[in-house]
């Protein structure tokens, strides 16, 4: 049995994954249903799979202290506590992350193997360059974006599917959080 690959990713309206500028964490929309559904999608028993960019900036982030920014809420501490496959060929161990492994290679072998090999889920949170690759492959189940309700236009950084090949998404499961964040779960499939 193949194990379940999900690209989940934080987005605006317009397309971007993060920005510059005065708006905080979760561009100042979180609450307290969305932090509750985070912390349970993360509860659940998955690997993580991060490239190295994402992994740094995560690593970076955490080790700053910062403390008034979602890298304080519960999520993000199961999310670190998880183990985690870093695909990389810059990055050495030991890694500060807990359970981290570091694996060298092509991204789309490493992840086809460990579909393959993986009893549990397997997550990707972020990691732009690397999920549109696996998308590409055909090796991304599910599509999980946040939709937070703003547009980046002047601020926006970090386009989500910039560059990414075209694809069909069928809606699977949808959600509004705290009246105002979307949670939309899609099912890719290659344009052709």
């Amino acid at each position: 049995m193949t194990a379940t690959y999900t690209f989940d990713v934080f987005s605006t309206l317009d397309g971007y994954g993060a920005h510059i500028g005065n708006w905080g964490g979760y561009w100042g929309k979180q609450g307290p249903e969305f932090l509750e559904r985070r912390l349970a999608l993360y509860d659940q028993e998955q690997r993580m799979v991060f490239g190295a960019n994402t992994y740094r900036a995560h690593s970076q982030m955490l080790a700053s202290g910062i403390e008034e920014s979602e890298l304080s809420d519960p999520w993000v501490t199961r999310m670190r506590n998880l183990p985690a496959t870093v695909v990389s060929t810059t990055l050495k161990e030991p890694l500060d992350w807990p359970d981290a492994t570091v694996v060298r290679g092509d991204p789309v072998d490493i992840v086809a193997r460990l579909k393959e090999e993986s009893e549990v889920p397997l997550r990707s949170h972020g990691s732009l360059s690397l999920n549109r690759a696996l998308l590409a492959a055909g090796l991304v189940d599910r599509v999980q974006v946040t939709l937070f309700p703003v547009i980046n236009g002047l601020t926006g950084v970090d386009p989500v599917f910039q560059g990414a090949a075209d694809f069909d998404l069928e809606l699977i499961e949808s959600r509004t959080l705290d009246g105002r964040t979307q949670e939309l779960i899609y099912r890719p499939a290659l344009h052709v």
